[in-house]
């Protein structure tokens, strides 16, 4: 595990029915519980683990806006405000700090497509600064490297995953939501062509509405009712070093080799950027061709492959089972891939040689954690017109834990019929099957 993540207790009494029920107690759906029972809806939120075991408990802890795919931008935008009001709503530390996100560069070709993202991007409404190289080292300073330029975002910030899932959790809890960890949801109720409910290892629960929100295991789950959700769960690494002199004023640095984020015990989180494993997996040759482009990209070179034991029992596998059988989710509460060896000595190596009043600093702890990646990095929070009832929110891409907030409120607003906080076409799960999907320029 990534950390220790603060223990959530469950609610005394199991429901037999509620109005929705939320599958995955990750960073979106424990948002997601949240802000709908804020608006007076009965919820019952079901982790087949336990609250924020796996990729929001495992990511980076960035929470940004700068680079955000511009479709995606206006639901980033929200969230940071979101993260703000979150404190002081419920009353707890989330670790959040909006103290700015610095990337530095040596490729003229990275500053100038900043350049144009930024133009773009104030279009929008957010606003940041193009780096001279002079600026761009000064902001750095301490470094080794000599940078041709960098952007600033200083709305930008950064948040502490083990504190932030737990604690809205605990505020959905306050609210009336009924939470039951390491409980698997094993099957959708169906009744004349739409949701009724789900059955759980402690059985049915009835409900007009149910959103998976099951990060890396969503695409299994919907399986099993026809529904396609194409994602290719990538397996991340990084790594929290032991305490640390701050070497920058900024909160998050991406460098061209390694990226980190202050905590706030003194240490930091370390990885290497844009590289992980993909497993060969059923469901992954299933969709690859919808993956075409990325794995063709600068992103799927950099990418490792594998064949292991996730072939047949991880969430890309396929199989069969019965709501009165024990089913995959209960028999992989909790996600902990090992991190990549190789990895972690490379981050570790990049940092030290850019900032050498680093050297000798330790490794407190490694992990691993499969980020679900759509075909285009872009989420799917959507409901499913084939099956009434059913709403997916997955696909994140990594970006679940810094849109959590906004990606909460909007499947709230889905759910309940509302006028949504920002356009919800970019985020379609039909955009897969009628050739809509977002082509991002990287990948061409």
């Amino acid at each position: 595990m990534p950390a220790q993540v603060q223990t959530v207790s469950d609610s005394v009494s199991f429901p037999s029915e509620v109005d929705v029920v939320v599958i995955g107690a990750g960073f979106v759906g424990t948002c997601t519980a949240y802000e709908l029972a804020r608006k007076g809806v009965s919820v019952a939120l079901l982790e087949k683990g336990i609250v924020g075991g796996e990729q929001s408990s495992r990511n980076w802890g960035w929470v940004r806006q700068q680079n955000r795919d511009l479709y995606e931008l206006p639901l980033a935008m929200y969230s940071l405000r979101r993260w703000e009001e979150l404190g002081t709503e419920t009353g707890r530390d989330l670790g959040f700090r909006r103290s700015g996100i610095l990337y530095c560069t040596k490729e003229e070709a990275d500053v100038a497509r900043w350049e144009k993202w930024g133009q773009n991007a104030r279009l929008r409404g957010f606003h940041s600064q193009i780096l001279s190289a002079s600026e761009a080292n000064e902001r750095a300073s301490g470094g080794t490297s000599s940078w041709v330029g960098g952007v600033w975002s200083p709305s930008d910030g950064r948040a502490e995953p083990g504190l932030a899932v737990p604690a809205i959790a605990e505020a959905a809890k306050e609210k009336g939501v009924s939470l039951h960890q390491n409980c698997a949801v094993r099957g959708l109720d169906i009744a004349n062509g739409r949701v009724t409910g789900v059955w759980t290892e402690r059985g049915l629960v009835k409900a007009s509405t149910v959103v998976c929100a099951g990060g890396a295991w969503a695409s299994r789950f919907s399986h099993r009712y026809g529904i396609e959700v194409p994602v290719a769960n990538i397996s991340g690494t990084a790594i929290k070093t032991t305490p640390a002199p701050q070497i920058i004023q900024a909160g998050c640095l991406s460098a061209s080799n390694f990226v980190l984020r202050r905590r706030i015990d003194g240490s930091y989180t370390v990885a290497v950027p844009g590289r992980g494993t993909l497993d060969i997996t059923p469901r992954g040759m299933r969709y690859a061709f919808k993956f075409y482009q990325m794995y063709r990209s600068k992103i799927g070179k950099k990418l490792k492959y594998r064949l292991n034991s996730s072939f047949w029992n991880g969430p890309d596998a396929f199989s069969s089972w019965e709501n009165d059988e024990v089913s995959p989710f209960e028999k992989n509460r909790v996600l902990d891939p090992a991190p990549d060896g190789e990895l972690v000595k490379l981050a570790l190596k990049n940092l030290e040689r850019e900032y050498p009043v680093l050297r000798g600093i330790g490794v407190e702890r490694a992990w691993g954690g499969l980020i679900d990646t759509s075909p285009d990095l872009v989420p799917v929070i959507s409901r499913v017109e084939q099956l009434p009832g059913y709403v997916i929110a997955a696909g994140f891409s990594g970006h679940g834990f810094a849109i959590g907030p906004g990606a909460g409120r909007l499947v709230s607003e889905i759910v309940m019929n509302e006028t949504p906080i920002t356009d919800i076409s970019p985020y379609r799960l039909s955009r897969f099957s009628d050739g809509s999907a977002i082509r991002r320029p990287e990948m061409m």
